[in-house]
């Protein structure tokens, strides 16, 4: 038998409820082990249900006529789910007896609709897992690292869900959004000893919550209760216990100037190695009111990185620090009011020297420069507020802010020096066959001041009537992004070294770029780049959305949960000038269901529907609105001078930008196609959990997700122009880029020479664009085996698929960072080919993971991830004539003037094997673990993401093609010391 109840997402409380019998005179009391106490009614049928309790442990005791009648000891909570304790019969014929029995929660959850995984700090103690919340939440069925190589603010590497980009989750800490909002990758977590539990969702989350259509992952931290624990933990990774690193080797012939023969990357000499130091305390300030828990960890990664060959930084010796703390105060002001306060800080700051190396013989040679100065990662602060206004309406309401530093100076800079890319390339009738460099180190400059902010409030009502929990709120968010961007260093501008075999064949005809062989010194093919960059801004964006739901229990087995979510978004430029106005109801319908199909949770059946908007990040008000520059210009040379800067120039072009990026900032009305509409996915669920016994949980679910729309930049302004000229208007614009919906008609405003406003409708076929597609399926199937007190287990597997001709905000392949300004859809050629697989599309995936208690002593533990591999991308010129019409060079879905559409080739399988083991002895007060943990125990090293660039030039080969770079990490040994009290 159920009672209406309340599942939270991304929240930091739970929900009590169940089943009585009912004589007369009955209600049931809820007491925290923090001294929270609620007495809540028993309805008609013998229902109760306690929402939006704070996580902990409590006792839940039946009454009769104020007096115990029956007790449950020990009810453990999960965040974001409801907990059943119901009572028998027997009490009611009892009434003068108290019975304390223990909780016996049923194995199945039958109060939730959505998909989610939820790891509590006990796991976490005993699972061999990498500290991190993206680490964590790889446990969870269809989760896995990107393909990308991402990394979030503090350089965790992040996960996709179900297919999506990297950049479409979203991140929380008890309850607040620390989501990195520039260009949504990653977010701060919490010391790893400070979580009390994690929660992973997948799909199907509830009306309150929003601005995803990827996953959540909800990081709740622990509390103090009315006892004080305080612990610590040490932990090591040292060097000689870590492999080797594989080398990168050409694997495509050799460039001009090989610097050593066909090694790129020696990276078997890079060495590493950690410590990291963990604290805790908490416990009462005064008893059954105010509570205090504090956490801190301080991790120092020491090291030397050996770089690649064509790198300006050869060999660097590094230190890192990454300090994180945590701090959290209750206080039970009544019975019926909480209020909770948190502070959470997590940060990297880095610091090195950089020596030149000889990689002939593998040894570091003398001292270059310091290397940049960075401070990343940053701090939050919340408040949440709960008050029990009456045993049926509840009232929450949550304000924080949080800052994230881009900190980034140069170590020791010289202006005078000309950063160079590509030296391997030059001219060796020139060079002698060895490459000319210089000590320029720093290719970029940044405002120090350069960091995000953000704030957040959330405030809900929850009103229990009869069998309807119904919730509604509002969702509120502001970011900026404060003196965001970069300029070039040295002079302003920097050199690239490039050649062709191809001399005589226009590079870029469209851009006015010629064939090297019509100039002085071009018939041997080597040019040079002159690139300038420059964009420093401050940008924001406000977002807010209201949401009601009702999770209606219809019967004793059938639950409802019946919401819809209305988000608006607005942008703003560099003049503080709204480029976007979403505001008109961007209605999100969210229905769900959970059958309890024999009463006794022992089998549900579950569904859901949704819709998910995002909002953009606010990357591209630094680019399509902003006003940067970014150009390119091409020359001819005769020598290389001492400093390894060309001379004796010929220029064969103007200084060109194939984005029309000459640091124009746009019309705010230009910007964007008229009505743009925001990102968002359509999603459908359908699944059951079976239970045998109570000992083992097996199921399965299918998941379908369509991505409906997608917002990105459109370059190709000769098109717009065109069509102007045909209805009539005489326009020359000045914007870089606009932003569209892809794969449907935009209408476009431009202005004319008179200076008015007019409007160019493009159609998709006018713009020689495919229709915009991702979609991804996928059937999960999973056994598990609850702890019994000896062992836990669970393997599952899922079979997906994620296809289209787009991956979302990001390009991975090519490791992409500008969220929702993409490669993709900037010209038509550049979406030739585009459809297939993407880059997040894992065929199969299997896990396990477990541990088994052998003696109260010794525990062993391990996880194993065996995932197929992602798709191996090969980008060339384009067309059979390896032509370069909208000069991006080799960025065309064309390999050797062969189509190659994405999933065409395959990487290798992903194999993790990790394994732990821990040996908890006795001590006279407390308690002591020594653990050993492995990771990537059979050194596995796959190619995670291979370079996918065909050729530099038509129809030179590049030989880089189809290396590594990005790889699985080797082989690597963590020893840890515990101690709890």
């Amino acid at each position: 038998m159920l009672a209406s109840t309340i599942s939270f997402a991304q929240s930091t409380t739970g929900s009590i409820f169940g089943q009585v019998p009912v004589t007369g005179g009955e209600t049931v009391q809820i007491k925290s082990s923090t001294g929270i106490s609620r007495t809540v009614p028993v309805d008609s049928r013998g229902r109760y249900v306690a929402p939006e309790l704070p996580l902990g442990v409590y006792t839940v005791s039946l009454l009769h006529d104020g007096a115990v009648v029956d007790s449950r000891d020990n009810v453990n909570l999960r965040v974001g789910t409801g907990t059943e304790v119901s009572f028998r019969e027997v009490a009611a014929k009892d009434l003068g007896a108290i019975k304390v029995t223990a909780n016996s929660v049923p194995p199945i959850d039958v109060t939730s609709v959505d998909s989610r995984t939820v790891i509590t700090s006990k796991e976490l103690a005993q699972l061999p897992l990498l500290r991190s919340a993206e680490a964590i939440a790889q446990l969870a069925p269809g989760v896995v690292n990107n393909s990308g190589g991402y990394t979030g603010p503090t350089g965790d590497s992040l996960v996709s869900f179900g297919g999506s980009a990297a950049s479409e989750n979203a991140y929380y800490i008890n309850g607040f959004n620390v989501t990195e909002t520039q260009r949504g990758l990653g977010g701060l977590s919490l010391p790893y000893g400070a979580i009390e539990q994690e929660e992973i969702y997948t799909g199907g989350y509830s009306a309150q919550y929003g601005r995803s259509d990827g996953g959540v992952i909800n990081m709740v931290g622990k509390r103090g209760t009315n006892d004080w624990h305080f612990g610590g933990q040490i932990l090591w990774e040292p060097d000689f216990a870590r492999a080797n690193q594989t080398d990168t080797y050409y694997t495509n012939g050799l460039p001009t100037s090989p610097v050593a023969g066909n090694l790129y990357d020696p990276n078997s000499k890079s060495r590493e190695w950690i410590r990291t130091y963990d604290a805790y305390i908490g416990g009462p300030l005064i008893k059954d009111k105010l509570f205090l828990f504090l956490a801190a960890e301080a991790s120092e990664q020491n090291g030397t990185t050996v770089n690649n060959v064509s790198s300006a930084q050869p060999y660097v010796r590094y230190h890192y620090t990454l300090p994180k703390w945590y701090g959290k105060l209750d206080w039970n002001i009544t019975d019926s009011n909480i209020l909770e306060i948190t502070g959470a800080s997590n940060r990297k700051e880095t610091q090195g020297s950089i020596y030149s190396y000889n990689y002939n013989t593998l040894q570091p040679g003398q001292f270059i420069n310091y290397a940049d100065r960075t401070k990343t990662g940053g701090n939050l602060y919340t408040a949440k507020f709960t008050s029990y206004i009456t045993d049926s309406l509840t009232l929450t309401a949550t304000y924080g802010k949080m800052r994230l530093d881009n900190y980034d100076v140069p170590g020791s800079y010289n202006g005078s020096l000309t950063y160079l890319s590509d030296i391997q390339n030059q001219n060796p009738l020139l060079n002698g066959g060895t490459p000319i460099g210089n000590s320029q180190v720093t290719s970029s400059l940044y405002n120090p001041n350069r960091h995000n902010e953000s704030n957040n409030l959330r405030v809900d009502l929850t009103y229990q009537l009869a069998q309807h929990s119904i919730s509604l709120g509002i969702d509120n968010q502001n970011a900026r992004a404060i003196d965001q961007g970069r300029q070039t260093s040295g002079p302003g501008y920097y050199w690239d070294y490039e050649y062709t075999t191809t001399p005589g064949v226009a590079l870029i005809p469209n851009l006015g770029v010629g064939a090297p062989a019509n100039y002085p010194n071009g018939a041997s093919g080597y040019y040079a780049i002159q690139y300038i960059n420059s964009s420093i801004a401050s940008v924001r964006s406000a977002q807010r959305a209201q949401y009601i739901e009702d999770k209606w229990q219809v019967s004793d087995r059938w639950l409802l949960s019946l919401g819809v979510r209305n988000d608006q978004f607005v942008d703003y430029n560099a003049d503080a000038q709204p480029y976007i106005r979403q505001t008109k109801p961007q209605w999100a319908p969210r229905l769900g269901f959970s059958w309890d199909v024999f009463g006794d949770a022992s089998l549900k059946v579950y569904g859901n529907v949704g819709r998910y908007y995002l909002g953009m990040p606010l990357n591209p008000a630094l680019n399509a609105a902003g006003a940067y520059v970014a150009t390119q210009q091409y020359f001819t040379y005769s020598g290389i001078a001492a400093d390894g800067t060309p001379a004796g120039l010929t220029a064969f072009s103007n200084a060109v930008s194939p984005n029309n990026t000459y640091g124009i900032l746009p019309d705010p009305r230009t910007v964007t196609a008229q009505n743009l509409k925001s990102e968002y996915q359509d999603e459908f669920i359908l699944g059951f959990t079976k239970a045998i016994d109570n000992q083992w949980l097996y199921g399965a679910k299918v998941t379908r997700r369509i991505l409906r729309n997608v917002i990105d930049d459109y370059c190709d302004v000769q098109a717009i122009e065109n069509k102007a000229a045909a209805l009539g208007y005489t326009v020359n614009a000045t914007n870089s880029c606009y932003l569209i919906n892809p794969g449907r008609e935009n209408i476009f405003t431009v202005i004319d020479a008179e200076g008015n406003y007019r409007e160019v409708p493009l159609t998709n076929a006018e713009m020689g664009f495919p229709q915009m597609k991702r979609k991804y399926y996928a059937l999960e199937t999973f056994l598990e085996h609850p702890f019994d007190g000896k062992w836990y287990g669970k393997v599952d597997y899922v079979f997906s698929r994620s296809y289209g001709d787009t991956e979302g905000q990001l390009r991975s392949d090519i490791q992409q960072t500008a969220a929702s300004t993409s490669i993709d859809w900037d010209f038509p050629e550049l979406m030739a080919n585009s459809n297939g697989a993407q880059s997040n599309d894992h065929t199969h995936q299997l896990k396990l993971f477990g541990y088994y208690q052998i003696t109260p002593q010794w525990l062993v533990s391990g996880t194993v991830q065996l995932v197929s591999g992602s798709p191996r991308n090969c980008l060339g010129y384009y067309g059979p004539n390896q032509t370069d019409p909208d000069g991006y060079g080799s960025y065309y879905h064309w390999c050797g003037g062969q189509p190659s559409s994405p999933g065409t080739y395959r990487l290798p399988w992903y194999k993790q094997v990790d394994v732990g083991l821990t040996y908890l002895p006795s001590v006279p007060a407390g308690k002591l673990a020594l653990s050993l943990n492995v990771f990537n125990l059979f050194n596995s090293q796959t190619i995670l993401n291979a370079y996918p660039y065909y050729q530099i030039s038509p129809g030179t080969p590049d030989p880089l093609y189809g290396s590594a770079v990005v790889r699985q990490q080797p082989r690597y040994v963590r020893l840890t010391a515990t101690y709890d009290y």
